[in-house]
């Protein structure tokens, strides 16, 4: 992003040419605030309203260049939270832990009643109601202007709620300790778009119409932000890594394994990761094989194994990993009717792990979503019902998403074929990707590996979804399983179900005959290795966000 600064007032504009590249959260504009310890922060409809709990003063402040245009005394010690209501201020007293109406001509008190909640923070106006931070609940709720009654309530997105702002649909939450600002659905609590803040401690939120505003205490700014234009997704954090996947089956006899197929699914170009060079194997395959998903595998025959024979086949890739977040605003996303044809035809097929006709699954679509119409929030509900109905167990097997769903548990891949089935049967179209993990260390092995879902929403494309990871009672954990994918995946298998070369397995398969009495073993294991990114030389971009440079 490039700025282009001006002393004389301090503010800081995007060039044309970069907000052209801009998405969600960057900064449009940006200015010093007037004091040192700025807190909440309102709309008025045409200017900007900031508290500072040092100085004890409101300041009037033009959105066009950040001068103040007049100010006036707060009449609490400690003002937090800010929000107008069409003709008066709100705002938090700290001290007192009350919530204040303000006459801004006058500074005459109208109002003035206990805080519901412990340790108030941020404050907004949704036309009709009040919406208070707090941060000793870890909750948000929505209050009567009368006596402060809360009339709804929900776990804030994350442990630190500060600035609260509502943009006509949908509320806006800052996080000081995650430096992030999340977008909340008011009826359910679900946080459905976030991002990073501008700077390191997120305060008072606004929103003019168009774009949000924060006050930051930390860098004593206000920004504006981009909000739901520009590009779909942002990349940071980009990792250089080498992965090593070995397969390996041993014979241990007595008997002859007449013939062994060894399937290794191929790696490619995706939005979270770009491949450096040409893949590598050892030995050479036999051929290169494309199953009815267009899955591309590596594919090695052996003959006639004895007792003791071990075969150990390899596939060695580079990749930029990078940390990658879809900005997914329901309102923007198309109907069921906008999606292509072909990819109904292969991923609202029914299989033997999804069972779409069980009763099972006709009747928690039933319950869960009902007469909805729109492809996010269909997604979005048969998420919550997967989280709410399965819980996380790795053991052997996979079976069928109606087993899975009435039994209460499930792996990563059990809860995939939970969620495909539940997606497809309500007519969105769903498919799975596998992966090799990083686990903890750069430098690490990995032998469980991890599969998750992706749904096809018209405007967006296919969009990652992970149930398994996003069964957490934390709104942001499971915001975090919707369109994000992490830097520390590189995928290697995109099924709609049983393939022809990979079965319902991903990463790699195996095939075999046996004469005789015969034991056979398999490994599998991928081999991180991180990369200097000073040795690639060239990495070639696929849309948009931070490359690893050379």
């Amino acid at each position: 992003m490039h700025f282009r600064s001006f002393a004389s007032t301090g503010l800081i504009l995007l060039t044309a040419v970069s907000l052209s590249f801009a998405t969600t959260g960057d900064i449009i504009k940006a200015f010093p605030v007037p004091g040192t310890c700025p807190t909440g922060l309102a709309w008025d409809g045409g200017s900007l309203w900031l508290a500072d709990l040092k100085t004890d003063l409101f300041y009037q402040i033009s959105p066009q260049d950040g001068s103040v245009l007049r100010e006036i005394p707060a009449p609490t010690y400690r003002p937090l939270g800010l929000c107008y209501d069409g003709e008066a201020l709100w705002c938090i007293d700290g001290e007192e832990e009350r919530l204040l109406r303000i006459d801004p001509e006058t500074g005459l008190v109208t109002k003035n009643f206990e805080s519901p909640v412990p340790q108030p923070t941020g404050l907004t106006w949704d036309g009709q109601y009040l919406w208070l931070a707090s941060r000793g609940l870890k909750e948000l709720h929505q209050l009567s202007t009368i006596d402060g009654t809360t009339i709804v309530s929900f776990a804030s997105p994350s442990g630190s709620p500060q600035g609260l702002a509502f943009d006509g649909n949908y509320l806006w939450v800052a996080d000081r300790i995650r430096n992030r600002i999340y977008m909340v659905n008011p009826t359910g609590g679900e946080v459905i778009v976030m991002f990073d803040a501008p700077a390191p401690y997120a305060d008072g939120l606004a929103w003019d119409g168009k774009n949000l505003w924060n006050a930051d205490f930390q860098s004593d700014s206000l920004y504006c932000l981009q909000i739901g234009e520009g590009e779909l997704y942002t990349r940071k954090d980009c990792k250089t890594q080498q992965v090593t996947f070995t397969h390996e089956v041993r014979n241990y006899g007595p008997g002859t394994m007449n013939s062994l197929d060894i399937f290794i699914a191929l790696p490619r170009d995706y939005t979270n990761q770009e491949l450096i060079g040409e893949l590598a194997y050892n030995p050479a395959p036999t051929d290169f094989l494309t199953d009815q998903w267009d899955q591309k595998v590596a594919h090695w025959h052996f003959a006639d194994s004895e007792a003791g024979a071990l075969h150990s086949v390899a596939l060695t890739a580079q990749a930029n990993l990078y940390d990658t977040r879809f900005f997914i605003f329901p309102e923007k996303v198309g109907s069921l009717k906008d999606i292509p044809k072909d990819i109904k035809k292969l991923y609202l097929v029914d299989d033997e792990k999804f069972d779409l006709q069980n009763p099972i699954i006709q009747n928690i679509l039933q319950e869960e979503v009902g007469d909805e119409k729109n492809p996010y929030w269909i997604m979005r509900k048969i998420f919550n019902a997967v989280i709410d109905r399965v819980d996380y167990e790795l053991s052997g097997g996979w079976n069928t998403a109606p087993t899975v769903i009435d039994r209460g548990t499930g792996s990563c891949s059990e809860y995939t074929f939970a969620f495909i089935a539940l997606c497809r049967a309500a007519g969105l179209p769903a498919r799975y990707t596998g992966s090799i993990a990083i686990r903890g260390d750069d430098a690490s092995l990995d032998d469980v590996f991890h599969r998750w879902a992706e749904v096809y929403l018209p405007n967006y494309g296919w969009i990652p979804v992970d149930p398994s990871r996003g069964d957490n009672p934390v709104p942001e954990e499971q915001a975090g399983a919707i369109g994000h994918w992490g830097n520390r995946y590189i995928i290697t298998t995109w099924s709609g179900g049983n393939s022809e070369y990979l079965g319902w397995t991903y990463n790699s398969s195996e095939e075999w005959t046996t004469t005789g009495k015969c034991r056979i073993y398999t490994e599998h294991i991928g081999e991180w290795t991180p990369i200097n990114p000073g040795e690639i030389k060239t990495v070639k971009m696929i849309r948009s966000g931070d490359r690893c440079e050379p």
